[in-house]
C-alpha cells in the first residue's frame, strides 16, 4: 500500500511541476515540434527539459527508422558526438581533484611521444590546453584523417604532429577533436583505465544513465536506436553509423534524452543526483571556467548575447542576463545539443537524427525564451529563412555538377594518366583506379569511402563521394610537362575545412 501512495504522490508532484511551466511548454510544445519537424524533414527527435531538479518534459517525436516506422521515445539512442567533450572535461577535472594529476601539467609528462608540428609548442602544451581548443589548429583540422577512420587512439594523437598550425599556439580558437583524444590518453596513462570504462564507473552508472554507451557496436546493435539520416538533393538519405571509437573522448557517446536529463540534473545540483554527491562541486564547476575566447558572442537573432567562451567541454554564453553552458554534437546523420542555465534551474536536451537541420538549436532557444518571458516569435522560421538560400545554392551547384557529369567529357589527358597511387603527408595514401571507364578513388584510412570521378574540363574532375555525407566536390589535378603531379582533395566542411594535396607516387 505504501508503494501505491508513493506512486500517487510522485504523480501528483510531477503534474503540479508541469503545470507551473510556461504556457508554451504545457500547451504548445508538442504541436510546435511536430509542425517544425516537417519543415526541416527530421525523421525523429527526442527532447527533455529539466526545471528545478525535476524532469518536466521527456518525450520522443517521429520515428527512429523511416522504413520500420518505430516510434522515437525518451530512451531512444542518438549519437551525441561532441556532447561527449563535457564528460571528458569532467573526468580530467576529477583526476585533478583526486590529486592524480594537475591540469597545468605538461602533456609530455604523461605521454612522452606527444608532439605538435611546432617542437616548441610541443613542450608547452598542458593537459588543460588539450581540452579548450587553443592548440593553433583550424577548426576540424585533421578530421579528414580521424573521423570514421581506422586509426587507433594513440595513432590519432601521434598524427597531431603532422598538422601544420593555422594560428599561433594559444592565440586563436580552433575546434580540435584530437586534443580531447590526447586528454583521454593522459587519463589512461594515469589510471590504466580507458575513458570508456572511467566514464561508465564514475558518471554513467551513478547517474543511472543505463542507455548510454561509447562504442559503434553498442548503437549498431541496439533495438531502440535512431538511424542516421542526411538530406541530399532534396531527399532524405539513410547513412551508416559513423565509427568514431577512436575519438571516444571527443565524440563517441551514444545516449538518450532521459539519460542526458539525469546528467543535467547533476550539473544543476552541483554534482548531486538523487541526494547523492556523485561528483564534488569543484569537479563539475571546473569545466565551466572560461579558458578560450571563441568570439564576440554578438548575434543578430539574440540581441541579449554579449560573449562566447569555452571551458573544458562547455561553451559559455550569456542569454537574457543569465550564463548559459551548452554544447552541440554533430555526426553524420545526427545533430544534438545539451544546455543548462544554473541561475534559472533549467536544462534542455534536444536530439535529432538528421544532420541537415538547425531546428535542434532553434528549439533550444525557443524553450529558453519561453522560460524567460520573451515575447513569442517562431525561431525555427527565422533559422529556416536564413539557411534556405544557402541550401538552394548548394543544390544548384550539385545540379550543375550532375549535368556536367552526364556530358561524359573527355579529360585533357588519357584516363590512365590519372590512375595510380597518391600520398599526402598528413593523411597518408590514396589510390585512383579505372573501373568500367570511370576513375574511382579509395583511401587507406577509410575503407568504406570511395569517390567516383567525372571529367569536368581540362584536368579537373567532379568527385561524387559515397557515403554522400562526405560531399560532391570538384578536384583540380596538377599537371607538369604532360604528367600528373598531384590532386587536391576536399570534403564536406561538416567534417574538415582543409584542402589536402595528394602527390602521385
Amino acid at each position: 500500500m505504501k508503494k501505491i501512495y508513493s506512486l500517487i504522490f510522485a504523480l501528483c508532484v510531477a503534474t503540479l511541476t508541469f503545470a507551473q511551466q510556461p504556457a508554451f511548454i504545457t500547451d504548445s510544445l508538442d504541436s510546435y515540434i511536430q509542425r517544425e519537424m516537417k519543415k526541416w524533414n527530421i525523421p525523429g527527435m527526442a527532447v527533455a527539459i529539466v526545471k528545478d531538479g525535476q524532469i518536466v518534459v521527456e518525450k520522443g517525436y517521429g520515428v527512429t527508422d523511416v522504413h520500420t516506422g518505430q516510434k522515437t521515445d525518451q530512451n531512444s539512442l542518438f549519437m551525441v558526438a561532441s556532447n561527449s567533450k563535457a564528460f571528458t572535461g569532467t573526468a580530467l577535472s576529477l583526476l585533478e581533484y583526486q590529486k592524480r594529476l594537475n591540469l597545468n601539467d605538461k602533456v609530455t609528462t604523461y605521454l612522452p611521444y606527444f608532439k605538435l608540428y611546432d617542437p616548441n609548442a610541443s613542450q608547452l602544451v598542458t593537459v588543460e590546453d588539450l581540452m579548450c581548443h587553443r592548440l593553433g589548429l583550424e577548426t576540424f583540422q585533421g578530421d579528414f584523417l580521424n573521423w570514421d577512420g581506422n586509426l587507433s587512439r594513440e595513432q590519432v594523437v601521434r598524427a597531431m604532429a603532422l598538422h601544420k598550425p593555422s594560428f599561433e599556439f594559444r592565440d586563436t580558437y580552433g575546434y580540435c577533436n584530437a586534443g580531447f583524444v590526447a586528454a583521454a590518453e593522459v587519463l589512461y596513462a594515469v589510471t590504466d583505465t580507458t575513458i570508456d570504462d572511467f566514464l561508465k564507473a564514475h558518471i554513467f552508472t551513478p547517474l543511472q544513465m543505463t542507455r548510454t554507451s561509447t562504442t559503434h557496436a553498442a548503437i549498431a546493435a541496439d533495438k531502440n536506436a535512431c538511424k542516421p539520416y542526411t538530406v541530399f538533393d532534396g531527399r532524405l538519405v539513410q547513412l551508416e553509423y559513423d565509427n568514431v571509437d577512436n575519438l571516444a573522448a571527443a565524440a563517441s557517446i551514444n545516449s538518450s534524452a532521459h539519460d542526458l536529463a539525469n546528467w543535467l540534473i547533476m550539473q544543476l545540483n552541483n554534482g548531486k543526483f538523487n541526494d547523492v554527491q556523485v561528483l564534488p562541486k569543484q569537479v563539475v564547476n571546473n569545466p565551466r571556467l572560461p579558458r578560450t575566447v571563441v568570439g564576440s558572442g554578438n548575434s543578430s537573432i539574440y540581441k541579449s548575447q554579449h560573449f562566447n567562451l569555452y571551458g573544458l567541454g562547455w561553451f559559455i554564453k550569456d542569454f537574457e542576463g543569465r550564463r548559459v553552458y551548452s554544447h552541440d554534437g554533430g555526426a553524420n546523420g545526427f545533430v544534438t545539443g545539451t544546455t543548462f542555465i544554473p541561475e534559472a534551474g533549467l536544462g534542455i536536451v534536444v536530439l535529432t537524427n538528421t544532420d541537415a537541420n538547425a531546428f535542434y538549436d532553434a528549439l533550444r532557444y525557443q524553450i529558453m525564451e519561453a522560460y524567460f518571458n520573451v515575447p513569442y516569435r517562431n525561431i525555427s522560421d527565422i533559422y529556416l529563412a536564413r539557411v534556405t538560400p544557402g541550401n538552394e545554392a548548394q543544390d544548384s551547384v550539385l545540379h550543375s555538377y550532375q549535368a556536367i557529369a552526364e556530358k561524359n567529357l573527355t579529360p585533357a589527358l588519357p584516363i590512365a594518366s590519372y590512375t595510380g597511387k597518391y600520398h599526402n603527408e598528413v593523411y597518408g595514401d590514396m589510390e585512383i583506379k579505372e573501373s568500367n571507364g570511370t576513375l574511382v578513388m579509395t583511401f587507406s584510412h577509410h575503407p568504406q569511402l570511395t569517390g567516383s570521378l567525372r571529367a569536368s574540363g581540362g584536368n579537373n574532375f567532379i568527385c561524387f563521394f559515397d557515403p554522400v555525407s562526405w560531399g560532391v566536390k570538384e578536384f583540380p589535378f596538377t599537371v607538369v610537362d604532360g604528367k600528373v603531379k598531384s590532386v587536391t582533395v576536399t570534403i564536406n566542411d561538416f567534417i574538415d575545412f582543409m584542402p589536402y594535396e595528394f602527390v602521385k607516387q
